[in-house]
């Protein structure tokens, strides 16, 4: 299914319309900073959209003003004493400059140790951390989707963890492939598995209508407050460079 893209703009708000082979119209508000994305059939005018959008208004600067009040971490620099998350919890880094191989150890006391060479530039250091968050993630999921694919009744024929700028995970239906937002190493093991039962859920609804928030219910008594909790955590830097 290819997805039609376009931008118009609503009261001063700009608005990503995709269309595709869907019933309905969609409409979402995404982390970091309130980027407005409306899925529609393939049928929908702009005009259609618009006055959606209108409609929604208030809600819509609502969820833009709640990104825009979330904490936030600094811009991160790698060095001795900052502060990292990791499942929701902050950790204090230490930098500890060797010869040999550089990798980053997690410890039960509250610290991240990132051994580097000497020379090791902000990126280098940058890189380590992002591939052990990745690590982390690739020994969580599998236990996760163990869990949760007999419950939900369907099974993902593939996963994969990426960097998102607007969604903390995503579903190709047709590939039955799931994708996890990096960022998710982050934030509460609850959130992770919030975004996993989601996805799988969509290999059995595609849309997020009545049947999917049923299944929600029924599967997850406690997706919303979830949900809650993965949009107050701290956000990364404002600047997402993915």
């Amino acid at each position: 299914m290819t997805a039609l893209k376009n931008t118009i703009t609503v009261s001063g708000i700009n608005v990503q319309i995709v269309r595709k082979d869907i019933k309905n119209l969609h409409l979402a508000v995404y982390p970091p900073n309130g980027h407005v994305r409306v899925a529609v059939p393939d049928n929908i005018t702009d005009d259609n959209v618009r006055l959606a959008v209108v409609s929604k208004l208030s809600w819509i600067k609502k969820q833009q003003q709640d990104f825009k009040d979330q904490p936030r971490q600094t811009e991160r620099k790698y060095i001795s004493g900052e502060c990292h998350y990791y499942l929701g919890k902050r950790y204090r880094l230490e930098v500890i400059e060797r010869e040999g191989k550089s990798e980053v150890r997690h410890l039960k006391s509250g610290k991240l140790k990132l051994f580097v060479k000497p020379d090791a530039s902000v990126t280098a250091k940058e890189k380590l951390i992002t591939e052990w968050y990745r690590g982390q993630l690739k020994e969580t999921i599998p236990n996760l989707l163990e869990k949760w694919q007999p419950k939900v009744g369907k099974k993902a024929a593939d996963w994969g963890i990426k960097k998102m700028r607007t969604k903390w995970g995503s579903c190709n239906i047709e590939q039955r492939r799931i994708w996890v937002n990096l960022e998710l190493a982050k934030k509460p093991l609850e959130c992770l598995e919030y975004i996993v039962v989601h996805e799988l859920i969509h290999l059995r609804e595609r849309n997020h209508n009545e049947r999917f928030k049923n299944l929600m219910d029924t599967l997850l008594p406690n997706w919303q407050a979830r949900r809650k909790l993965l949009n107050t955590a701290p956000l990364a830097h404002e600047h997402w460079e993915y």
